[in-house]
């Protein structure tokens, strides 16, 4: 399908150095300087302050507050009593399709009930002044390694908000701003072409210093600088108490992933070092790859990256009416696509970054594409290309602020197979809790000794 997004205009030196994606140069103090928390051209993460001239983006104004949420309470919908402005359907979405990338168009053409609600563009993203400071000095002391594949002279938050290149907005979405302790759920949802549908009961913890804050560059100089991640299974009862631990680390030139997996049928925890790239998601039934979770996660050594520019796109965005504990699974999933009368996508302007994978080596996809907020340097959909480099699945990212916590993230993540008719749900924690972000854990508890008690059942 041809693509007929049109790209907006960026700044003269951002232009000059699109095509050099080996440009490992600081950004000028000049274009920096564009960098701040009021007043400025640009917002602190590098988005445009003002709105668009048709005044369908509004300017950003800061985001919403941090305001205090219970533990074990779901989020009230700080835009409660938006109704949409209009609703895109398989009849008129042709007149849309300068701000919808090719795997949205897609669902459009393969799903006459698919519809795309259109609200009132909210810029809510927010993060505290200690994570601004941070990212308006990365802008200056932030730059490629050697390799392309990793950075020094970054901490905190992205670390390029007025990126150069692809490689450098890629790991702008690597290094977002992170919740310090996470434990969730991470259910994953299979389901068909006729809509049957099957849960895989999936909770995860996850521990990283990352934006704490008075981190410094050196806080994470790629010795040390480890993130836990733990998976276990909880259900069906055939795969329950199989758990994935993870120590990453942000630098990826320094050291790689250490990975294991325990099996509770034999009772044994191994190395997994295939659990990444394209090694198919846990409980996802081949419809997504591990690299996929979190939209996208891991080395970004495998691809060629180009930074083609910013755009304006209907993308998910405040998504507290699917973030909600009323919903039921039942609710939400439907045959072909999730109920879309949970979803809200409002227009924002977005980075388009494109990466095709490098001769020599391998992944399922040949080519992909994100499109990440400007405002919080989240990816909000991506369009996968298999090997024939036919457009082959489409992810959306359906962002929320915790403003509770001040960092935005996905509440779930949706893998459409454009080509089978199936689809991954990931993240509906509807009939569980949602996020405790106040989760805290030792180091201890996630190591190759502790997995094999943790992963009983």
């Amino acid at each position: 399908m041809k693509n007929k997004t049109k790209i907006l205009a960026v700044s003269s030196a951002l232009v000059a150095a699109l095509s050099a994606s080996g440009v490992q140069a600081k950004v000028p103090a000049a274009e920096a300087a564009k960098l701040g928390i009021e007043g400025t051209e640009l917002t602190p993460m590098g988005a445009v302050r003002a709105g668009n001239a048709e005044g369908t983006i509004p300017e950003w104004t800061g985001g919403l507050p941090q305001k205090t949420n219970a533990k074990g309470a779901w989020l009230p919908n700080p835009f409660a009593e938006d109704k949409p402005l209009f609703v895109i359907t398989a009849a008129n979405y042709g007149q849309y399709t300068d701000k919808l990338s090719p795997g949205q168009q897609e669902m459009f053409a393969l799903y006459p009930d698919y519809v795309m609600n259109i609200y009132p563009s909210r810029r809510s993203a927010s993060n505290h002044k200690y994570v601004y400071d941070a990212v308006i000095e990365n802008a200056t002391t932030g730059e490629l390694t050697a390799s392309g594949n990793d950075f020094t002279g970054v901490k905190i938050g992205p670390g390029f908000p007025i990126p150069q290149n692809g490689n450098e907005a890629a790991l702008s979405f690597a290094t977002k701003v992170s919740r310090m302790g996470t434990q969730r759920w991470s259910n994953t949802t299979v389901v068909t072409s006729n809509g049957k549908h099957q849960t895989s009961k999936i909770i995860e913890e996850i521990l990283s210093d990352w934006s704490k804050e008075g981190n410094t560059a050196e806080s994470f100089d790629g010795e040390n600088d480890v993130f836990y991640f733990m998976q276990t299974v909880r259900a069906p009862a055939k795969k329950a108490g199989s758990v994935i631990l993870i120590l990453g680390l942000v630098h990826n030139d320094v050291h790689k992933r250490r990975i294991w997996s325990y099996n509770p049928g034999q009772r044994r925890v191994r190395r997994a070092p295939q659990v990444q790239y394209d090694n198919p998601k846990t409980g996802g039934d081949g419809l997504a790859t591990s690299d996929q979770l979190g939209m996208y996660n891991g080395n970004i050594d495998r691809y060629s990256w180009t930074l083609v520019g910013k755009q304006e796109m209907y993308i998910p965005y405040n998504s507290y009416l699917l973030h909600d504990g009323t919903l039921k699974i039942d609710d939400i999933i439907q045959a072909g696509h999730i109920n879309q009368d949970y979803a809200r996508y409002e227009l924002h302007r977005v980075w388009h970054v494109e990466g095709v994978l490098r001769e020599g080596t391998s992944h399922v996809y040949k080519k992909r594409v994100f499109f990440m907020d400007e405002d919080s340097w989240q990816i909000a959909v991506m369009d996968h290309y298999d090997k024939r480099m036919q457009l082959w699945r489409m992810s959306e990212g359906h962002i929320y602020n915790d403003y509770s916590v001040l960092v935005t993230t996905n509440t779930a993540e949706i893998h459409y197979d454009l080509q089978s008719g199936r689809y991954l749900a990931v993240g509906l924690d509807n009939e569980d809790t949602p996020d405790d972000t106040s989760f805290r854990s030792a180091p201890n508890n996630y190591t190759p000794a502790a997995l094999r008690s943790s992963g009983i059942r």
